[in-house]
């Protein structure tokens, strides 16, 4: 009994210390907020390695928890659809904004998966001219080359909240890999069985890739 009170409260406090990091996150910068984002996101990977090597699926928390409060996750969605947004009903387009937010966290835990004793450096920029806007990203570790990513960010101009839309890895955008690969099957099988493809795929446990 006093084990399962003491593993609540633990719960409790993860919870509430999670949401106090988020909450002195600065979204009005789009520098400030990746560099955040990200320090919060590598020490969540560094800290969490025992139960991310014991259930790979652990990844998929860390990325929901600590990156997807600061991802423009419809925008990225309709950004899929492209022009055959037209085609679809509000219902459809609520439904695949809710399987492709899923297949982001999967495609951002799986970018991330082997990221854990490096140290991020978010590489200063200027002031964002437009609303979209790209910051740079440099992962260190002792005795490798420095990996570098890039996420691009999208300015609500009715909040004036920046949230990231997309991550570069390796040179690879991974919102232009899925428009590439969802987008001709939506023309060729039609939304609804996208999403029915993508609720599959995210129903898959993940795997960390040797």
């Amino acid at each position: 009994m006093f084990k399962k009170i003491a593993l609540m409260l633990g719960l409790m406090t993860s919870m509430l210390f999670s949401l106090v990091a988020r909450a002195d996150v600065n979204t009005s910068d789009p520098y400030a907020l990746v560099d955040q984002a990200a320090q919060q996101t590598f020490a969540r990977l560094k800290a969490d390695q025992a139960q991310v090597k014991s259930n790979p699926d652990h990844l998929r928390v860390i990325i929901r928890e600590e990156l997807l409060p600061y991802v423009d996750n419809r925008f990225a969605a309709y950004k899929v659809l492209g022009n055959q947004i037209k085609q679809t009903t509000p219902a459809q387009r609520d439904a695949l904004v809710d399987v492709f937010t899923e297949y982001m966290v999967s495609s951002y835990a799986d970018a991330l998966a082997h990221f854990d004793k490096q140290t991020v450096k978010v590489q200063p920029g200027k002031a964002a001219e437009s609303n979209i806007t790209a910051v740079n990203v440099s992962v260190k570790e002792a005795g490798k080359p420095d990996i570098f990513l890039e996420f691009k960010l999208r300015k609500n101009n009715k909040t004036g909240e920046w949230k990231a839309f997309d991550m570069v890895a390796e040179g690879i955008s991974l919102l232009s890999a899925k428009q590439n690969e969802l987008g001709g099957l939506i023309r060729q099988n039609g939304i609804d069985a996208v999403i029915a493809q993508l609720r599959a795929h995210n129903a898959k446990p993940l795997v960390l890739k040797k």
